[in-house]
């Protein structure tokens, strides 16, 4: 038996957005996390957009991308960008990246 997970889930609430990532994000998968995200930034326009990265097992540059991408978004409307829950690996390539002057990292 095989079990399928998405690899995001957002959800949405007044003037923010959550978006729990989950596995690995790589080019296999991040247009597809983009596509869910970006909806729910033109639909609903969020002060604060929260990417939860505390399930993500694995992230190569489009992980990075992914975070750039969505600050862009974000940007023209006047929204925040927060990136919560990174373990200590994916933590320390999001810094290496400069990801701390785009976006907060809780």
């Amino acid at each position: 038996m095989s079990v399928v997970v998405e690899p995001v889930i957002v959800e949405v609430g007044d003037g923010i957005i959550e978006a729990f990532l989950s596995g690995d994000i790589d080019h296999k998968n991040a247009a597809a996390i983009r596509y869910d995200i970006d909806f729910a930034i033109e639909r609903h326009k969020p002060k604060t957009l929260v990417l939860d990265f505390s399930k993500v097992e694995f992230m190569d540059s489009s992980g990075i991308g992914l975070i750039m991408g969505r600050f862009k978004k974000l940007s023209p409307i006047g929204g925040r960008l927060v990136v919560a829950g990174a373990s200590g690996t994916i933590k320390k390539v999001m810094k290496i990246a400069g990801i701390e002057k785009l976006a907060e990292l809780v």
